[in-house]
């Protein structure tokens, strides 16, 4: 598996500036390098935990060798470079540890540590998956906040875009055109991501409290829960410096509203 990564990571290095259409491509090799191409469209996803594990590992041996690059990194243009290089690696390896909990049951009060270990409430699965991928937090103290000090906990004010009542047409079409990466959402009740490709779409992927009740991953026209929401918060993680420097250091998160 690290061989894999290391192919993929060297050819989205290649890619360096050519941006997000070329980092699609990238995911779809990464798809069949990793022997998990997308299922057909009539079976139903189910969660896979072993890939999950596998995808988690890897990415916290690059964290460690990137973190290492960042320190070394003699200057501002150097440690820039490994930021950029770690945030290409969060934005193609994220979504695929999301997409491992596709099928797990949602429950209001699930806490399931892995892909279909039991039941995954909606903060706990956003707070899991960034824990997993790295990122120094406790999943319980984060996954018990409103969606707003999730996003807080990472984010500052100045990075969160909030909107209310704004109609849900114009949501789609502004968030489509945003600069791609791995979104936090908050929404009145919920919390999920938004992944944006930078190629005029998006994905909501989150641990639904409406029908089917699981783990799903929408397209804009499918995601009736962010479109019944009329509060509405956003942030790009993945775009974010401090939360790059924070998760190539391995500081810890501090969550808002726990004293």
């Amino acid at each position: 598996m690290r061989k894999r990564l290391a192919i993929l990571f060297a050819l989205l290095a290649v890619a360096g500036g050519a941006g997000w259409s070329f980092r699609a491509e990238a995911v779809k090799l990464w798809r069949w390098l990793a022997g998990s191409m997308p299922l057909p469209v009539a079976v139903a996803p189910r969660p896979d935990p072993e890939s999950y594990a596998r995808l988690a590992g890897d990415l916290g041996r690059w964290r460690g060798e990137f973190a290492a690059r960042h320190r070394a990194a003699g200057d501002e243009t150097g440690r820039s470079a490994v930021e950029h290089d770690a945030r290409v690696l969060l934005e193609t390896v994220l979504p695929e540890m999301m997409r491992c909990w596709l099928g797990t049951p949602w429950d209001f009060n699930g806490t399931a540590a892995k892909p279909g270990a039991g039941k995954i409430a909606c903060g706990y699965f956003v707070a899991t998956v960034l824990k997993d991928a790295g990122f120094v937090v406790d999943r319980y103290q984060l996954a018990q906040q409103p969606s707003a000090n999730i996003m807080r906990s990472f984010l500052a004010k100045e990075a969160c875009v909030l909107t209310v009542d704004e109609p849900y047409e114009a949501f789609v079409s502004t968030t489509a055109a945003r600069a791609p990466g791995i979104y936090l959402v908050g929404l009145d009740t919920h919390v999920g991501f938004v992944v944006v490709d930078g190629r005029g779409s998006f994905r909501f992927i989150h641990s639904s409290g409406s029908r089917p009740w699981r783990v799903v991953d929408e397209s804009p026209d499918q995601a009736e829960v962010l479109r019944r929401s009329s509060w509405r918060m956003l942030g790009n993680l993945t775009a974010d410096g401090e939360v790059l420097r924070r998760w190539l250091a391995g500081g810890k998160i501090a969550v808002r509203g726990v004293d």
